[in-house]
């Protein structure tokens, strides 16, 4: 983890694969179409309204944090982005969802079906499932929105731990194997649920049982903020 000097205005950019081979060809192939902002550096409680030097410096402590280094994870950064909603919105978005938590055994079925309250259109297009430990499902598809073309039925080949799917519901099987368990009776890994209209949040914890038939268990409704 790395932080950049604040004294100057930076861009620190990581960029994937493929935008690394696009920027190569020098032919203007490369090009910025969609980009997002987020305050995951900002502490807000640091405006101090009662500063002695007046008000140009209420946020004096938070233009001076430092701003975290660009890495590679979906994860852990770009965690709370930045949304534009429809002038005179009084109320935030959030999701609701079946459930919070699904345990299943080995070889098991499991559908997440968000739906966002507060949101003056009348559903959210997309939503983005983001399944921070890919191996622990042997596959995953999504139903409805313009990307469940592209994201239905995908076996996990790749090396990386993470994968985002994109559609308006989530439906995994649970690793079929027992080798990654070793010792251990469970594995669990936290799937992140992001409304792409939005930017509601909400995160389902997701436990595999490494001795146990298929089936599932959840938690009763839960709502997660924005």
């Amino acid at each position: 983890m790395g932080y950049l000097d604040n004294s100057s205005i930076i861009v620190d950019a990581i960029l994937t694969k493929k935008g690394r081979e696009l920027l190569s060809r020098q032919d203007g192939s490369f090009e910025i179409t969609q980009f997002a902002l987020a305050d995951d550096e900002i502490d807000y409680t640091l405006y101090n309204e009662n500063h002695p030097n007046g008000t140009a410096y209420y946020g004096e402590a938070i233009e001076n944090l430092p701003l975290i280094e660009a890495i590679p994870n979906e994860n852990n950064i770009m965690v709370s982005k930045l949304v534009t909603l429809p002038r005179g919105t009084t109320k935030i978005p959030v999701l609701s969802l079946q459930s919070t938590n699904i345990n299943v055994g080995r070889s098991a079925n499991f559908t997440i079906t968000p739906n966002t309250l507060n949101f003056d259109t009348t559903v959210e297009s997309e939503y983005s499932f983001t399944v921070a430990d890919r191996r622990l499902i042997q596959q995953g598809s999504t139903s409805g929105g313009t990307g469940a073309a592209t994201t239905r039925n995908i076996p996990f080949i790749g090396t990386a731990l993470s994968q985002t799917f994109v559609g308006q519901s989530f439906t995994g099987t649970s690793l079929a194997g027992t080798t990654l368990f070793g010792s251990n009776a469970a594995l669990a890994t936290s799937i992140i649920i992001v409304g792409l209209d939005t930017g509601a949040r909400a995160t389902v914890t997701l436990t595999v049982r490494k001795n146990s038939s298929a089936g599932t268990t959840a938690t009763a409704q839960a709502r997660s903020s924005f």
